[in-house]
């Protein structure tokens, strides 16, 4: 069965991305997944970083099984009350002036939304993005995308400028003391904005924690900084909480810990809990100025009301059980773990992320921050092979790193296990052969 099973894969799947993990997953559970064959393996990536309460969390299901026999699907101008109530209570967790939600599917759409949004109302076309940013996908997205996907699809949309991402382990911008310094790095950022721009600037949309980039968490005061940047140019700035939003990192959104606020919030996998459920939030005055234009994004599942009702009951659970102290504890707690595998195994470069988002990079010396795909693939292997699902992104010029994002609900008991299990197999590494 498994041979036929992996014979129509070769045949009849499209392949998007890297190779698929060699196992048929027949459930996921908690903080399980469980094989056709009855492995249970630890998942500490949340499924894709969506399943932020765990896979089929009995509240969640009650909800689904309720709403699919009662609303599931809309026309697209029509309204329910769970879309109403997901949109006030989503305004309630944030600060003025981010109150006007729209609803949509997947966080490439949210980003597609907030981008066609912010071009309407400056009138403006150009928008900056991290040099390691990943926002999706779909057209505008995809083009203020660079981590990965940009070659072989032609000429990108004319208006999409990178920026130097700021990463304090590997400081392209350096101190007196060899550390990152993020204000040369951001003013000689901008000022290749400028001599770039035809001064059509229209927003910048960042991650505050860039994840598919190498989990790379901004030094503080950065998106302050960079947020007087986008003011000074009359841009909008666009974050996308994507991965780091409801609680996660420890607070609500990761932007709380820069004083600042947003211009356009996007929000998409933790809100649905594993479903596909995304948002846009903006001021009334930003909301109002787009309507007067005419801003359309008539979408077949905008303002669907099953996956309303799911964000709905994420938010019930999120707030019932204090989920940001939890994420916090629970992160502290994980983050000591990593901590000590740095200490014990010299292959680990760099611990960072906040909450239950840390990254953990691999090099193979750690003076000269060398790093090998090949290094990274193995310990991804062995950890599966021992119970443990890892995500490791390679990217050109970095070392593998591995996202590690369990669901909040996991437990102290869980978390130490998944340590215990990537001890063994960083301990186990033939470092010999990939040097």
């Amino acid at each position: 069965m498994a041979n036929s099973f992996w014979s129509d894969v070769d045949r009849h799947v499209l392949r998007y991305g890297g190779g698929f993990t060699p196992e048929i997953i027949d459930r996921a559970e908690g903080s399980h997944v469980v094989t056709e064959d009855g492995r249970r393996v630890l998942d500490f990536t949340s499924g894709q970083m969506s399943a932020i309460l765990g896979h089929s969390h009995p509240e969640i299901v009650a909800t689904v099984r309720e709403g699919i026999g009662k609303l599931d699907h809309l026309y697209s101008g029509m309204l329910s009350r769970p879309v109403v109530e997901l949109s006030r209570r989503l305004a309630e967790t944030l600060p003025d002036p981010l109150e006007k939600v729209l609803l949509l599917s997947t966080g490439a759409e949210s980003n597609e939304a907030a981008i066609r949004l912010a071009k309407l109302v400056t009138g403006k076309f150009e928008i900056v993005s991290f040099s390691r940013s990943w926002h999706g996908m779909t057209q505008a997205a995809v083009n203020a995308t660079y981590s990965a996907g940009r070659r072989g699809y032609g000429p990108p949309v004319p208006g999409n400028i990178a920026i130097p991402t700021p990463n304090p382990y590997r400081p392209d911008f350096v101190d007196a003391d060899g550390q990152l310094d993020w204000r040369r790095q951001l003013d000689f950022a901008f000022d290749l904005v400028d001599a770039q721009s035809v001064g059509s600037l229209a927003a910048c949309i960042v991650e505050p924690i860039v994840s598919s980039g190498g989990l790379i968490v901004p030094p503080e005061g950065y998106l302050a900084a960079l947020h007087a940047k986008c003011r000074e140019r009359g841009m909008l700035l666009i974050a996308d909480e994507a991965q780091t939003g409801l609680c996660r990192t420890g607070d609500w959104y990761a932007f709380e810990r820069s004083g600042i606020v947003p211009d356009i919030l996007t929000l998409s996998k933790t809100l649905g809990a594993g479903l596909p459920l995304a948002a846009v939030i903006t001021s009334a005055e930003i909301e109002e100025r787009a309507h007067e234009l005419g801003y359309l994004f008539f979408t077949t599942h905008v303002s669907d009301p099953l996956v309303a009702a799911v964000g709905n009951t994420v938010l019930d659970v999120l707030t019932r059980d204090d989920m940001a102290t939890r994420a916090a504890e629970s992160g502290a707690h994980l983050r000591e773990g990593l901590e000590k595998l740095r200490a014990e195994h010299e292959i680990v470069g760099d611990v960072r992320g906040r909450g239950l988002f840390q990254g953990l990079e691999l090099v193979l010396d750690r003076e000269s921050k060398r790093g090998s795909d090949e290094l990274g693939r193995w310990v991804t292997r062995r950890c599966l092979e021992l119970g443990l699902h890892m995500n490791i992104v390679q990217l050109p010029g970095m070392g593998g790193v591995f996202r590690i994002a369990p669901p909040l609900t996991s437990t102290e008991e869980e978390l130490s296990t998944g340590l215990a299990v990537l001890d063994r197999a960083l301990g186990e590494v033939p470092v010999g052969e990939f040097v």
